[in-house]
């Protein structure tokens, strides 16, 4: 392991401390690892200790690399700075990411409380938006902010189209950042239909870093299972970024968006609704389509294939051809008959 801490602005007390894991030698089949940045809470006062090196060892013992962002604060904290620490932060991990051994494209930030305010600001307001983020008890709403006495956005009212999946977790009774928090980004997330996965723990303080028992009060009345979301965080990542194999990463399993119909080209994975509306689609799947309407049976007798179609709609291609059993052996071949056609 090597430790290096680099100074983001001296003026403001910025730093990045840089968790760094060996590669290759016994490490066989790692050449790079991907990272975390924890970004502590403290409501953009202070930077809390109980949500920097506590959590750092949940990724480190995963296998990734990982840096602690401890960024502006008091009077310092006027926004954007904040958020400019997080870009000079990720431009600092992307200069230095072949030294580091650092997979520039597995990046994921975790933030906490107002830290998790900065993570979700990364994720749908920044310029050098990470991969994935995960979202502590974060504060998300506008109002929230405003009721903590902060003058910082709203992130849930932020969410676009470039907003990265996300891991949420917070408790039902959290007196400090409401639950709505999360419930309004949770929203936000599927209506731009990205990936996302959201624990709601039925009871528990707020702040409750990992959960540890060396980090709670003796009094904290907390379910052991919140613990928890440190190793499904972990799995998150893994099903979204891949884990570690014997030639490198793995494939992911988990797609960063539902569906491809917000890209550029068609694809299987669109929904039926987005490629039976294009004419040229249609086209070029003609023999699979006349196979469609001779295997796949109506909900009801009289129903039409393409009443059935409209029915359907919201499933993928991909989805429904695997289901039904229908051209399996060419999902390649039809796909990339598919991203010649632009998703109009």
């Amino acid at each position: 392991m090597k430790y290096e801490v680099i100074t983001i602005n001296k003026e403001r007390k910025v730093t990045l401390t840089a968790m760094l894991q060996e590669v290759g030698g016994e490490f066989r089949g790692i050449s790079a690892r991907p990272a975390v940045v924890v970004i502590p809470g403290g409501g953009y006062r202070f930077c809390s200790d109980r949500e920097a090196d506590p959590v750092a060892a949940v990724y480190l013992k995963a296998g990734y690399h990982v840096f602690i962002l401890r960024y502006s604060v008091g009077e310092d904290a006027v926004w954007p700075t904040p958020l400019t620490d997080y870009e000079e932060t990720m431009a600092t991990i992307d200069a230095r990411a072949d030294e580091w051994h650092v997979l520039k494209n597995k990046i994921a930030v975790v933030g906490f409380s107002a830290g998790g305010h900065l993570a979700g600001a990364a994720a749908a307001l920044a310029e050098r938006r990470p991969a994935a983020a995960i979202l502590g008890y974060a504060v998300l709403r506008r109002e929230t902010a405003q009721e903590l006495g902060l003058t910082m956005p709203g992130i849930a009212e932020n969410v676009d189209e470039k907003t990265c999946p996300c891991f949420l977790f917070a408790t039902r009774t959290d007196s400090v950042v409401p639950i709505q928090n999360t419930l309004d980004m949770m929203n936000a997330l599927n209506r731009f239909q990205i990936a996302f996965e959201c624990h709601i723990y039925g009871y528990g303080p707020h702040g409750f870093s990992t959960g540890d028992p060396s980090i709670q009060s003796p009094e904290t009345i907390f379910p052991q299972r919140a613990e928890d979301w440190t190793t499904d965080s972990v799995a998150f990542l893994r099903d979204l970024f891949g884990d570690f194999g014997s030639q490198g990463m793995t494939e992911p399993v988990l797609r960063a968006r539902i569906n491809d119909d917000g890209m550029g080209w068609l694809s299987l994975d669109c929904t039926i609704a987005r490629i039976f509306g294009n004419p040229e689609a249609r086209r070029v799947l003609a023999p699979t389509i006349e196979k469609m309407r001779r295997q796949i049976v109506p909900f009801e007798p009289g129903m039409s294939f393409e009443d059935m179609m409209q029915a359907l709609g919201r499933m993928t291609l991909r989805d429904l051809l695997a289901e039904r059993g229908i051209d399996r052996d060419r999902f390649d071949e039809l796909n990339e008959a598919l991203r010649r056609v632009p998703n109009i």
